[in-house]
């Protein structure tokens, strides 16, 4: 992630309290998102449903494995269940454009590539950071960008220089590019003499929000949509320290196997970037400039 390993809301989502609690509910289960009258309809394109491989045809539905604690990509709506967000978007039109519908299952991020492979999840969708790494593991199928921004309190009370964090105590998500990133910085630190990077490792993105909020951490890193709404949703109590960098690209995840699912999902992508339904996806979310004009399966290693 980020969620990387490089991870607005319909209105009145979501203060961080409520957010960590509601990810916390177990699963979620839907086939359409709680603001989906602001997007185009979405219609099934006939020559890719008629290619959609059996298994899923026959259920009609994908269960799509996300980690709803990553606002404004996937998080938990008002109603305690409900996962909605750019993510939730994206794999809801997706699927429609192949004549299906999907079932949204809240998971911890860490365990969403193994429910892939396994078979427990049909696709994967939750900012996860395509690499070489994920890639041998399954098949990721592009569909935008983004990358590592910093927040600190409002003012940066504690003097944080996001090139010298020795001794300091930073927030992240676990099983995200954001550890290596800390990791790395911490190693140059005790290279130097200097103290280490203290990391506050949390398994929901909500809950490293909170601990910047609460005073725990000094400061969090995480991907830039993440932090661009954790700002937006906190007033007056944080602000983004220095610019985002290290811009990646994004996977949906699809089993290895699963090779010409993964190439339908892409074609799909292509189709919904055609008749405006991608940009308008994207715009909701404010988030136009993680746009990108392909969508190819596993780039990384050249498909």
């Amino acid at each position: 992630m980020s969620r990387s390993s490089l991870r607005i809301a319909a209105a009145g989502l979501v203060a961080v309290t409520l957010l960590s609690t509601a990810a916390c509910s177990g699963s979620s289960s839907s086939t359409s998102s709680s603001s989906a009258a602001a997007l185009p309809s979405v219609s099934a394109d006939a020559n890719l449903s008629g290619q959609v491989p059996q298994k899923y045809k026959s259920k009609g539905t994908l269960e799509v494995g996300m980690d709803a604690s990553y606002a404004p990509n996937e998080f938990v709506a008002e109603d305690g269940k409900t996962i909605v967000g750019l993510d939730a978007d994206i794999v809801n039109a997706v699927a429609a454009r192949l004549g299906l519908k999907t079932e949204r299952v809240n998971a911890d991020f860490g365990t969403i590539i193994l429910g892939v492979s396994s078979g427990k999840f049909d696709l994967g969708a939750s900012s996860f950071t395509i690499n070489t790494v994920r890639e041998e593991q399954v098949n990721m199928v592009q569909y935008m960008k983004a990358g590592t921004a910093w927040a600190v309190l409002k003012g940066n009370p504690k003097k944080i220089d996001v090139d010298n964090v020795c001794g300091q105590t930073v927030a992240v998500q676990k099983d995200t590019t954001q550890v290596d990133d800390l990791n790395a910085r911490s190693k140059k630190c005790t290279d130097a003499g200097q103290p280490a990077v203290t990391q506050v490792v949390e398994v929901q993105q909500s809950k490293v929000t909170a601990d910047l909020v609460s005073g725990k951490a000094d400061a969090m890193l995480a991907d830039s949509p993440v932090i661009n709404y954790a700002i937006q949703q906190q007033g007056d109590q944080l602000e983004r320290l220095g610019d985002m960098y290290d811009a990646a690209p994004y996977g949906l995840l699809v089993a290895k196997a699963d090779t010409d699912m993964a190439d339908l999902v892409s074609r799909a992508l292509t189709s919904l970037k055609d008749d405006g339904t991608y940009k308008a996806i994207l715009d909701k979310w404010g988030n136009a400039s993680g746009s990108v004009d392909d969508y190819p399966v596993n780039p990384s290693v050249g498909g």
